[in-house]
């Protein structure tokens, strides 16, 4: 990650401030939005010289209880703290071979046997960059992953550059924040991902909403939440789902979703499955190489 990244972020955080929020006057013209500079510097118990060389990308030499000090006066919450301190000490690139079974885009076969046993609770394994790895026949029946697998789409193309996204979330805008939230966090922990830069250089040219929301500087995980869809077969769904980082990787992760007890998302749900009976194989479930194991 470079230095760029590092600047940007604090910027982005130091605007993101307003002065009473943190016990400061507020009197006489200011030129930001949040905080100025030498606030910052004051805040963290810096130079405003050694905080401005910070903010230029020159994080050489910062030492972790600096970045702590620094992260305190940004009121950054724990995922930001570690993203902070990640883009101030990039991890060494992984070494990455050219083969299939090595990319990204595959899940290993024990997973798929997971997700197929997993009959009653839409399940999807997703990349770094948000994008559908494997999913269950729930899932295909949900989000019709299998079209999107079909139209060369990942999640984020079809979120931000399909029509047919907005119709399907009700709340779009929370599902599409959520989503680069999600997508920086995983350009931190692994900075030079080509599957992350080009998700970020496509729809950074193609999608207003995305570049706005990119620019934001926001970083977040996946943990849990709720979603609610207008499905076109059977109506409004409540969904609450859960993250589960795979043991052993932790760019990948298994998304499931369920219903309230007795709730009619849950009568919904049951009805989807119940059209949905026979397993459905995605064109993403392409078998590994023989050497790959559970």
């Amino acid at each position: 990650m470079t230095g760029n990244e590092f600047s940007a972020f604090l910027r982005a955080r130091r605007d993101r401030i307003r002065p009473t929020e943190v016990g400061l006057p507020t009197a006489g013209r200011r030129r930001v939005p949040g905080l100025r500079r030498e606030e910052v510097a004051i805040l963290a118990g810096v130079s405003v010289d050694y905080y401005s060389k910070l903010e230029q990308g020159h994080v050489a030499g910062a030492s972790a209880e600096i970045l702590d000090a620094v992260a305190d006066a940004l009121r950054l919450d724990s995922t930001e703290r570690a993203h902070l301190h990640r883009l101030a000490r990039p991890v060494t690139p992984r070494r990455r071979t050219r083969t299939r079974a090595s990319s990204s885009a595959t899940a290993r076969p024990g997973l798929r046997r997971l997700l197929d046993l997993m009959a009653d609770v839409p399940a999807v394994i997703v990349g770094p960059s948000f994008n559908q790895l494997a999913w269950n026949n729930l899932a295909d029946a949900l989000f019709d992953l299998s079209a999107l697998e079909w139209a060369g789409r990942t999640f984020p193309q079809h979120l931000f550059l399909d029509p047919a996204a907005r119709a399907l979330y009700q709340d779009w805008p929370d599902v599409a924040s959520e989503a680069v939230d999600y997508i920086r966090f995983s350009a931190g922990l692994d900075p030079d991902d080509p599957e992350i830069r080009a998700v970020v250089g496509e729809l950074s040219v193609k999608s207003p909403e995305f570049r706005t929301l990119w620019n934001r500087q926001t970083v977040r995980d996946k943990t849990f939440g709720r979603k609610r869809l207008q499905h076109g077969l059977v109506g409004p769904l409540e969904l609450s789902f859960e993250t589960f980082r795979l043991p052993g990787d932790s760019r990948r992760a298994l998304i499931t979703y369920t219903t309230e007890p007795g709730s009619p998302s849950e009568e919904r749900l049951r009805l989807l499955a119940s059209w949905r009976a026979e397993p459905v194989t995605e064109p993403g479930a392409r078998a590994e190489s023989e050497t790959s194991t559970d």
